[in-house]
């Protein structure tokens, strides 16, 4: 009676696989009945019966390559992508010329975050395929985002290139293609792709900002400031937007506007150590001391290796007396800016205000044998922003 109560919930296509539990005398069922029972648990969407069934049949048939399969396929439903990825290579051990379980494992070690293994899968099944067949675009998106996860930029554009060609009106495939080609420093190629976003989104505020940023890496002032402008106008909340017209701005001389811009990027979060240093930094050179240094302290606790926020920090340290700590800062700019003129003649004003006549002939020596600094690109300086996001702060200048 309990066979046929547990028949009776689970369904016909598991007679054969209930009994053999449930009456060992019983000769078990043949391979085929299993599968059709595991098949049926599947299209019904009963997932631990499904399972159960092709473990019976693993069980009987330890070389079945259907039943790992199958089992990988339902890890991968259940969004088990590791476990998922675990069948599917022991199936390929069995049988290794199957290509859709291939992209099945891909899949799972691209889901998984594997995004190197899925990089290795993907790559010879893209070789095998006709170069514009659907499955090669999908191929190709496939392994250009997986190194675009990465961090692989350059290597990421002919693979994003490929699969826009196959996709061009995808957004979010644009986007990712402009940002490779942005950080990979193919600045017309960033330009290009910011002209097809706007077909299909002409208000698109980050793409105003990619085409702002490689302007600003061209050396197309203007340009950058237009881009800059019509991403504020299109999204005044998109993070940083304010910031970069600011820093545009601020790199223009023009104080005024930039203080705005400063502003604005610190109503949408308070938190953003850029904008309070280069707030800051005006403050210092409207010689406004006591509006500063709230300020650039603050951004030096967000962000410790902004150099700026230490070089304006001494100079008002100094300003208002405090030799020592003025000292402290200086020389944690220099740490952090070693090639700054500005850092060696103000710690050379320093050290001759303090007596030290040795240590300020020394400063003020490097700073006749080394160039103007130069300025970083907004690119640089968004980056740093956006390695502090992630929670990373590797000490890298920022000037």
């Amino acid at each position: 009676m309990r066979a046929f109560a547990l028949l009776k919930a689970r369904g016909v296509a598991g007679l054969a696989v209930v009994l053999a539990v449930n009456c060992p005398g019983q000769q078990p069922p043949s391979r085929g009945t299993q599968m059709q029972a595991a098949l049926q648990f599947e299209q019904q969407g009963r997932i631990p019966d499904a399972e159960a069934a092709w473990k019976a049949v693993l069980k009987a048939s330890p070389d079945d390559f259907e039943a790992y399969a199958h089992l990988g396929l339902l890890e991968s439903r259940q969004k088990h992508y590791k476990e998922a990825a675990a069948f599917y290579r022991n199936a390929l051990k069995l049988n290794p010329n199957v290509p859709a379980v291939k992209v099945d494992l891909g899949l799972s070690l691209f889901k998984s975050g594997d995004l190197r293994g899925a990089i290795q899968t993907f790559g010879p099944l893209l070789k095998s395929e006709p170069s514009s067949s659907p499955e090669a675009i999908r191929l190709a998106t496939l392994i250009g985002l997986a190194h675009y996860g990465l961090g692989e930029y350059e290597a990421a554009v002919p693979y994003l290139k490929r699969a826009v060609a196959g996709d061009p009106g995808e957004p979010p495939l644009l986007m990712a293609l402009a940002q490779s080609c942005l950080s990979s420093k193919q600045y017309q190629c960033v330009l290009d792709v910011y002209r097809k976003i706007l077909a299909i989104n002409p208000n698109s505020a980050e793409a105003d900002v990619l085409a702002g940023e490689a302007y600003d890496e061209l050396k197309n002032d203007a340009g950058a400031l237009e881009q800059f402008q019509a991403a504020v106008k299109a999204d005044p909340k998109l993070p940083n937007v304010h910031f970069g017209y600011g820093y545009l701005l601020w790199k223009a001389n023009r104080y005024s506007d930039a203080e705005e811009e400063f502003k604005a990027e610190l109503a949408n979060n308070p938190e953003n150590p850029l904008a309070l240093a280069y707030l800051g930094d005006i403050a210092i050179k409207l010689n406004h001391p006591d509006q500063a240094m709230p300020n650039l302290e603050r951004a030096a606790r967000l962000l410790p290796s902004l150099a700026i926020a230490h070089l304006d920090l001494g100079i008002g340290y100094e300003g208002a007396g405090h030799k020592s700590d003025a000292l402290r800062e200086l020389k944690r700019a220099e740490s952090l800016t070693p090639d700054d003129p500005g850092v060696h003649w103000n710690l050379g004003r320093l050290y001759q205000s303090m007596g030290q006549q040795d240590e300020a002939k020394a400063e003020f020596e490097k700073t006749r044998n080394l160039q103007n600094a130069t300025q970083q690109s907004l690119r640089e300086q968004m980056h740093q922003v956006e390695t502090r996001s992630a929670g990373i702060d590797g000490g890298k200048e920022l000037r």
